[in-house]
C-alpha cells in the first residue's frame, strides 16, 4: 500500500483536504531538529494550517511562539496555549480595537502586532491608553520585498524617536520578511538573504544597547535555512508543517514531506482522452498558471488542461483504464491558500481516516 492510500476512502468526500498525521508530526520534529532543539528560535507561521489541533501539536512539541496574519489565527493560537503570538500584519480600522479585545481576553499570551509608520504607532498607543493596558509591537522592516515595512533611513529614525512618547506601547523588536527571495539554488538564495540583512544586523545591534530584550524575527520558509544559522534570529517557517509541491520543487535543501493532500474523483469521461475530476479552482489555489496548481501522485501521463469552479479537465493517455469514481491524490503547488478554501480536513493515521478537524481560522472572525 502506498503511503497516501486511504483504506476507508469511501468515508472521505471529494474534493477535500486530508492530513497524514505521522508525516505532519515528522515535519514538526524536523523543524525543531533544524534549530538543534532550540525552540525559542522558532516562531512558525500559522497561516498555513489555520487549525487548532495542528497548533496544539506544535505546542505539545515545545514550540510556543507563533506568527499569524489575522486576528482569528492569533485567537486560535492563544487558545491552544501559545506563549507569544505576533500578528504579522499591520492592523487598521476596527482591527485595532479587536487587537485590544484579544489582549484582554488572553492575558497569559503575549500578543503583538507590527507597524511601519508613525500614524499607526500613535493609533495603537491611543487604543491601548483607552483601556489602560500595554500593547506590544514590532517595527516591520522593508528589506526589498516592497510589500510592507519601512526602509532603513531617515523615516525609520523618526519612527524610532517617537517610541519613548508612546507610554502604552512596548517595543519588542524588528520584523523582517524576505518572501521575495526564493531562488532554487540555496547558495544564491542565502547570499541574497544575507546581503539584505547586513544593515538590518547593524541596526539591531545598535538598538540592543537601548532595548536589550528586543528580538529579530526573520523570514519565512524559503529563508528558514539561512536564518537558523544565526543564533540571535528567530525564524518563521510555516509551510514546512504541511509542505507542498512548490517548495518540494524549489527549496531542495529542506527535506520536509508532503503531509496534506487533496482527494479528488473522476466525475466524467466526456470524450476520448479526456476525463473530468471534481477539483476546480474553488478547491485548490489558482493564483498560478494551470500547470502549477496540483500534482496528482497516483496518475501518470496526464495534463491539466483547464479548471472552472468545480471541474478540472485532464488529458490522459490511459483513458480506457480510468473509471468514473476513481480516486486521485494531489499535492497542491501552494498549500497555504489551498487550506483556506476548505472548512475541514480529514486526519489519516495508518492509512485510515480517524478524525475530522475544523480549519477554524479560515473564518475572518471567530469570537473577537
Amino acid at each position: 500500500m502506498n503511503w497516501y492510500d486511504i483504506e476507508n476512502i469511501d468515508e472521505v468526500d471529494s474534493p477535500s483536504l486530508v492530513l497524514y498525521e505521522s508525516r505532519m508530526d515528522a515535519n514538526i520534529q524536523k523543524m525543531i531538529s533544524m534549530v538543534n532543539g532550540k525552540v525559542e528560535n522558532l516562531m512558525p507561521h500559522v497561516k498555513t494550517n489555520k487549525t487548532p489541533e495542528v497548533i496544539k501539536r506544535m505546542v505539545d512539541a515545545g514550540i510556543v511562539n507563533f506568527k499569524a496574519s489575522t486576528i482569528s489565527e492569533a485567537e486560535i493560537a492563544a487558545e491552544q496555549g501559545a506563549k507569544e503570538v505576533m500578528i504579522a500584519h499591520q492592523l487598521v480600522g476596527p482591527k485595532i480595537n479587536r487587537l485590544v479585545k484579544l489582549v484582554l481576553a488572553y492575558p497569559e499570551t503575549t500578543i503583538s502586532t507590527i507597524i511601519d509608520n508613525p500614524e499607526s504607532l500613535t493609533k495603537l498607543d491611543s487604543a491601548a491608553a483607552s483601556q489602560n493596558i500595554s500593547l506590544d509591537f514590532y517595527i516591520d522592516i522593508n528589506n526589498g520585498m516592497d510589500r510592507s515595512g519601512i526602509k532603513l533611513g531617515k523615516g525609520l529614525n523618526t519612527l524610532l524617536a517617537q517610541i519613548p512618547d508612546c507610554k502604552n506601547l512596548v517595543f519588542k523588536g524588528l520584523h523582517v520578511y524576505d518572501g521575495h527571495l526564493h531562488q532554487k539554488s540555496f547558495e544564491e538564495r542565502n547570499n541574497k538573504v544575507e546581503a539584505g540583512f547586513i544593515e538590518v544586523e547593524k541596526l539591531f545591534a545598535k538598538l540592543e544597547t537601548e532595548f536589550p530584550d528586543i528580538k529579530l524575527v526573520s523570514g519565512g520558509t524559503p529563508s528558514f535555512t539561512s536564518h537558523l544559522k544565526k543564533k540571535h534570529r528567530i525564524a518563521s517557517p510555516g509551510t514546512c508543517v504541511f509542505w507542498d509541491w512548490g517548495y518540494e520543487e524549489n527549496i531542495e535543501e529542506q527535506s520536509f514531506d508532503a503531509a496534506a493532500l487533496l482527494v479528488t474523483r473522476v466525475i466524467s469521461k466526456p470524450t476520448e482522452g479526456i476525463v473530468t475530476i471534481d477539483l476546480g479552482h474553488k478547491s485548490v489555489a489558482a493564483e498560478n498558471t494551470i500547470d502549477k496548481r496540483v500534482k496528482l501522485i497516483n496518475l501518470t501521463d496526464y495534463e491539466l488542461l483547464s479548471q472552472s469552479e468545480e471541474h478540472g479537465v485532464l488529458k490522459v493517455k490511459n483513458w480506457d483504464s480510468i473509471k468514473v469514481g476513481d480516486v486521485f491524490y494531489g499535492i497542491p503547488y501552494h498549500i497555504c491558500p489551498t487550506v483556506n478554501l476548505h472548512d475541514e480536513l480529514s486526519v489519516i493515521k495508518n492509512n485510515r481516516k480517524i478524525d475530522t478537524w475544523q480549519i477554524t481560522a479560515r473564518r475572518r472572525k471567530i469570537n473577537i
